[in-house]
């Protein structure tokens, strides 16, 4: 990679780190630069800042508007097989349409061995192992493995029992609109500005993820003595 700009290259490096410090303040994900952390925003918030000249439709990111102009106007499919006649619009689809042709499966599980061709089925897979379930009802404390599936548990068991306006960030829920409002300001709005952890390396543009990270250094005994096995967190 060459570029005239300093600051293409710098990007461009950053491309090289395993480092994510820019952290989801909506989901666990982090990102390695913020320009990757605002697309992603963008998809829970449902801002669509780049817009078809064609049609009505608008996109998240760049890419996404790229690839529906393939899709939708221009058809042209750029990524061909060199094996068979198979083309596609994008290179993803292209990459594992040719594992078709090697078998390669390059994300093995580590806990048996199952393989696949694409990161998200692996991931699907893994729920058989770990049968995580990240999302508790408040009401009756059953766990569930989605955020939707909580959702729907709540208002199909718990109708009655469940204040009207619940945030779709958080477990909060507030009585009223007006309220909801200032929840989301205070605790939920995108800042330009992030907030840098003292403990670690961690940054947060949300308020409220900021505040959930601050808890697991709460009871961390950073402090180790030089001559002995003694700790502390202060």
């Amino acid at each position: 990679f060459t570029s005239v700009r300093l600051s293409s290259l710098r990007r461009h490096l950053k491309t090289h780190s395993a480092e994510k410090r820019h952290v989801c303040h909506l989901c666990p994900k982090a990102f390695r630069t913020a320009t990757l952390l605002h697309n992603h925003v963008n998809t829970h918030t449902g801002t669509k800042p780049h817009k078809c000249s064609e049609c009505d439709t608008a996109f998240v990111t760049r890419g996404e508007l790229s690839r529906h102009r393939r899709y939708k106007h221009t058809l042209e499919k750029p990524f061909k097989c060199t094996v068979c006649e198979y083309s596609s619009v994008e290179a993803s689809k292209m990459r594992r349409h040719v594992r078709s042709h090697t078998g390669e499966r390059p994300y093995p599980c580590a806990l048996c061995s199952y393989a696949s061709k694409d990161a998200y089925k692996l991931k699907r897979h893994m729920l058989t192992h770990t049968g995580e379930k990240r999302y508790e009802c408040y009401v009756c404390q059953a766990r569930f493995t989605q955020s939707g599936t909580m959702k729907i548990h709540m208002v199909q068991k718990h109708g009655e029992n469940v204040p009207k306006h619940q945030c779709p960030h958080c477990s909060t829920f507030l009585s009223r609109k007006s309220d909801l409002g200032v929840h989301l300001r205070n605790l939920h709005s995108y800042m330009e500005e992030a907030i840098k952890c003292r403990d670690c390396e961690a940054v947060f543009h949300e308020r409220y993820a900021f505040l959930q990270h601050r808890k697991t250094h709460k009871n961390e005994k950073r402090f180790k003595c030089a001559h002995c096995s003694y700790t502390c967190n202060q």
